[in-house]
């Protein structure tokens, strides 16, 4: 089927709620003990959470779930997880998703929702930033320990934490124009196009490690100094860069926890 055809739904009964569990092993190859079961896709719809499913047909080529958080009093989503099938990525599946997720969201009155993505990620990095409008602001070290993930490739699991405020000028003006408001770049984090083909050899997962603690220190450094990550770029070599600036809105629900 075409894109077109591909219809993005909160899911129904178990039988789609195991089809969940389903594509998340085939796309992250998580040994049994890591996946998130079944029971959990039920918890989340039942306490006020998300599970969004994109559907070829009777097919599930893609979901997403959250779960609700609090912090300083305030409700908010945390979207543990986005999953696009291999063969129906780069279609605009994920972000599809996402803006399902943020229409339910601002339904319930609900203004943030949180994620953590990793920053070695070129083409996650560019969805969250560019055509979403999330910002990031805090670093999170070997969040989840060592994956058994072929995709994380033997590294500390480093997280960055995206927060999509729902309502901010950011969010708003990139859904009318398709850009984000322009901003001063502060700093810049780069990453290597390479960093796939380092991750997935042994021999040189050194040369990942290397970026990934480079860009750590420098993540750090540019978050206590203040700044937030507002822009992403792209060459034609596929090498990827994180902008940083000073963000000019308020949004915050005080604890960085």
């Amino acid at each position: 089927m075409s894109p077109d055809a591909i219809v993005i739904r909160r899911c129904q009964g178990l039988d789609e709620l195991r089809a969940c569990i389903a594509l998340q092993k085939e796309i992250w190859n998580f040994t049994d003990a890591e996946l998130v079961p079944l029971r959990m896709f039920v918890v989340a719809e039942k306490v006020g959470g998300q599970v969004m499913g994109a559907f070829d047909g009777t097919e599930m080529v893609g979901f997403a779930l959250s779960v609700p958080g609090t912090r300083s009093g305030h409700v908010y989503l945390h979207s543990h997880m986005l999953a696009v099938r291999k063969e129906h990525r780069n279609g605009g599946l994920g972000r599809g998703l996402k803006l399902l997720q943020r229409e339910d969201a601002l339904a319930r009155g609900i203004e943030l929702i949180e994620w953590t993505f990793d920053p070695l990620e070129i083409k996650n990095s560019y969805l969250n930033l560019e055509k979403l409008g999330a910002i990031t602001r805090r670093y999170n070290i070997n969040q989840y320990g060592i994956t058994s993930s072929p995709l994380q490739g033997g590294l500390p699991s480093d997280r960055l934490i995206a927060e999509w405020w729902l309502k901010s000028r950011r969010v708003e003006t990139l859904l009318a124009t398709g850009k984000n408001p322009s901003f001063s770049s502060q700093a810049a984090i780069e990453v290597p196009a390479q960093i796939y083909e380092w991750k997935a050899v042994v021999e040189t997962r050194s040369k990942a490690q290397q970026v990934q603690e480079r860009n750590r220190e420098q993540f750090l450094r540019g978050f206590a100094g203040g700044l937030a990550v507002l822009g992403y770029e792209r060459d034609s070599e596929g090498n990827g860069k994180f902008l940083l600036g000073n963000w000019d809105e308020k949004w915050s629900y005080a604890s960085q926890e």
